[in-house]
């Protein structure tokens, strides 16, 4: 009997590798590509940027919804099964809209409605069973980077062996197969204790230490997120094929994977906003040397930069609402996180993004990214600071 659970064990937290691996291919589909696939129907850089975030910050301001409703439900497989077949349907009537701006824009909306929010549902299940078993979340999430990797490295060369960037809705389907096969074999991990209750959730949003870290995660996350929708395009602009262009993503992946392996185990050794505070300071270094740089191989050099910034980043964070939050309340937490991430400072991101790159050049995004950056690095750095002077430390 023992060993019987023991293999379920280990066997849910493979397929739980492989749904991170599968699941972050699917996104490395989508952000290195679609930009240029909405490129070569014709729409501008502005354009483009309120396509890529518009649809992820809707979708942001309904992903708490399904994270408690999941909560509430102790189940996480059956949303993501059903979010996933609707989000299918909503692509196949996207690539099909023909170049039709508002018909486009009506089913990217519809596609992130329902997508998106599937990642923290898996984030969620993958803490919940990595920590059940001693294991850290990282030893998770490091396989969504390897997925991340692999389809950024080769799917610019396999959308070259199909026909091109209009033969994107193939690769993105084909990648899809393999995760619906591993979501049938997963198991719920329901949180022990009473669940989901109204007393819970207030006890969430009257939590000042976490909505505090949110508006500073939607501070250093605004940059970032602009790099996501617009690097694509801004090297297209300085020369850069589409091959180069899925390097330099998978190049980020690839190097976060390290990161996300080693760091789970140390985290308890500094304070998550200090750690955040001195990965802004970096951020806002690494944006300033895709300012000052022209040249499209530097750029994805500099994007090995992801390990000491966005790995830290991510990890410490999802560290923090694990940390802060009772186990009832992790879908919603690790949704409202997301939002904040995807969502607001997506859309801000996105926005601002493309204007600055519309007005005067790719090159001045960076320059508000490394001015930004260094102001939520502070932030995080002096609220740390101030609580210790008043004699307390923020959760």
């Amino acid at each position: 009997m023992k060993k019987t659970d023991a293999a379920r064990k280990d066997r849910q937290m493979l397929i739980l590798r492989g749904m991170n691996f599968w699941q972050y291919a699917i996104l490395a589909v989508l952000s290195p590509f679609l930009p240029l696939y909405f490129a070569n129907l014709g729409y501008s850089s502005s354009q483009i940027g309120f396509l890529m975030m518009i649809g992820p910050f809707i979708a942001s301001m309904i992903q708490p919804f399904w994270g408690y409703v999941s909560d509430r439900m102790q189940t996480v497989k059956k949303f993501i099964f059903w979010l996933w077949i609707l989000a299918i349907i909503s692509s196949v009537i996207l690539f099909n809209s023909g170049g039709n701006y508002t018909l486009t824009l009506c089913f990217v909306l519809a596609f992130y409605f329902f997508y998106q929010p599937t990642m923290p549902l898996l984030d969620s299940i993958s803490v919940q069973s990595a920590a059940r078993r001693g294991k850290s979340y990282g030893s998770l999430r490091l396989f969504g980077s390897m997925g991340y990797t692999i389809i950024s490295l080769s799917g610019g060369l396999l959308l070259a062996v199909l026909g091109g960037i209009n033969k994107l809705p193939y690769l993105l389907w084909a990648v899809w197969v393999v995760p619906f096969l591993l979501l049938i074999l997963l198991r719920d991990e329901p949180a022990e204790g009473e669940g989901m209750t109204l007393a819970t959730l207030k006890e969430l949003f009257t939590n000042k230490s976490f909505l505090w870290f949110l508006f500073l995660v939607f501070i250093i996350s605004v940059p970032h997120r602009m790099n996501d929708v617009m690097l694509s395009l801004y090297m297209k602009e300085l020369g850069a094929s589409d091959a180069m262009v899925g390097w330099a993503w998978a190049l980020a992946a690839a190097v976060e994977i390290p990161v996300f392996a080693l760091l789970g185990k140390y985290l308890h050794r500094i304070h998550e906003y200090v750690l955040i505070g001195i990965v802004g300071i970096i951020y806002s270094l690494r944006w300033f040397m895709y300012y000052v740089s022209d040249d499209p191989w530097v750029l994805l050099a500099l994007q090995a930069g992801a390990a000491i910034t966005f790995a830290v980043f991510w990890i410490t964070a999802m560290h923090y609402v694990a940390r802060i939050l009772p186990p009832q309340l992790g879908a919603t937490g690790f949704s409202l996180l997301s939002m904040v991430y995807l969502g607001l400072a997506g859309m801000t991101g996105g926005v601002v993004g493309g204007k600055l790159a519309d007005l005067y050049g790719g090159a001045r995004m960076y320059l508000f990214a490394t001015i930004v950056s260094l102001l939520g690095g502070l932030l995080f750095l002096a609220t740390e600071a101030i609580s210790r002077k008043r004699g307390y430390r923020v959760q």
